[in-house]
C-alpha cells in the first residue's frame, strides 16, 4: 500500500537545492530562487535557465510587480476570471490573478501582492496599485 508522506522532491534532494516546499502560503509572501553563479532570479525551478546551475538560494519577494500580459478566461469557471503574467521587481515572472475590473487590467499596470495563494486555484492574487482610469463615473 502506498502512503504519501510529504514532498518527495524535497526529501530526496535535500534542503540545499533551493526547492520550495508547499508551505509558502503560511507566510503570505512569494518566495523565489536566485542562482548563486549568475544571479538570475526565477520562480519554481530546479536548474537555472541561463547557466544550468543547480546551486540556487531561496529569497523572499517584496511583492511589487508589473503586469506583462493579461487575459480573461471563460473556461472551467462559472464567471470570467483574470489570468496574468506578472513581472516582479526582483526580475522573475509568474502567473497570477489580478483583482479588479476585468476590462481595466492592462499590460504595464503596477500591482502588489494581496495573498500568496488563492485557496481555489492555488495561484498568487494581486491588487492594482493605481486606480484604473474611469472616465464615465
Amino acid at each position: 500500500m502506498y502512503h504519501h508522506s510529504g514532498n518527495v522532491a524535497q526529501q530526496t534532494a535535500g534542503s540545499a537545492t533551493g526547492v520550495l516546499d508547499a508551505k509558502t502560503s503560511e507566510s503570505e509572501a512569494i518566495h523565489f530562487q536566485r542562482c548563486t553563479w549568475c544571479g538570475t532570479a526565477m520562480y519554481h525551478r530546479v536548474l537555472c535557465p541561463v547557466c544550468r546551475g543547480s546551486d540556487l538560494r531561496t529569497e523572499r519577494s517584496e511583492g511589487a510587480g508589473t503586469v506583462r500580459h493579461a487575459t480573461v478566461v471563460h473556461r472551467n469557471t462559472p464567471a470570467a476570471r483574470n489570468v496574468s503574467l506578472i513581472e516582479m521587481a526582483e526580475g522573475f515572472v509568474l502567473r497570477g490573478r489580478v483583482m479588479g475590473p476585468l476590462i481595466g487590467i492592462h499590460s504595464g499596470d503596477r500591482v502588489r501582492l494581496s495573498t500568496a495563494q488563492d485557496p481555489v486555484r492555488g495561484e498568487p492574487v494581486f491588487q492594482l496599485v493605481d486606480e484604473p482610469y474611469r472616465a464615465w463615473t
